[in-house]
């Protein structure tokens, strides 16, 4: 009996010092914030492998970027893909990205236009770009000009990011780059 009840009061314990997700998060997002990002990491991996979707993308950005961590598109894409499967935008976008150019997962087109499209929808400038690209070039699906249009027009005039979107479009069409060049026209922001 005192061994059930040892137990049981060390199981309470543990679970009375355990950290929440949400502040294992936070902890880490103010040291990533401040490019601390040795420190930011185990708080950051505590909080993903607890499903907290905001720590597995930044947790993806990390093995990205290098940020604390060598550079590891595989398991940068497996944390986007676990945020993305819990609704967050921001990691659709970098899983389709991901699949988009072949970055830790195999290369696939279709795959990519359908994250594209899910973050889109959840007004993702970048992803409504990337989504109005695919439609403008037709790879991964049927090229339609009118959608095409339609998403590009959204990512230019996204209220959180549509402004950062203009601006690299108009840098990259002075660079000459063709794409560009069309978007602006597409969207009458020569």
């Amino acid at each position: 009996m005192r061994h059930y009840l040892l137990i049981l009061l060390i199981t309470f314990c543990t679970g009375c010092f355990a950290q929440s997700a949400d502040k294992l998060y936070e902890e880490g997002k103010k040291l990533y914030d401040a490019e601390n990002y040795t420190a930011a990491v185990p708080k950051l991996q505590a909080a993903a492998e607890k499903g907290h979707k905001k720590a597995q993308y930044r947790l993806g950005r990390c093995y990205d970027k290098g940020y604390g961590v060598d550079e590891n598109e595989t398991k940068a894409y497996e944390w986007y893909l676990k945020a993305a499967n819990q609704g967050s935008a921001k990691a659709q976008y970098q899983v389709g990205k991901c699949l988009k150019n072949g970055s830790g997962v195999e290369k696939d087109r279709k795959k990519a236009v359908e994250w594209f499209a899910k973050a889109a929808k959840q007004d993702n400038g970048n992803a409504q770009l990337a989504l109005g690209k695919a439609y403008m070039k037709g790879k991964g699906i049927a090229a339609d000009a009118d959608k095409a249009k339609s998403w590009l027009k959204k990512a230019v005039s996204n209220p959180k990011d549509g402004k950062e979107i203009l601006e690299e479009l108009r840098k990259e069409k002075a660079e000459g780059d063709e794409d560009a060049i069309r978007i602006l026209e597409i969207v009458g922001k020569k």
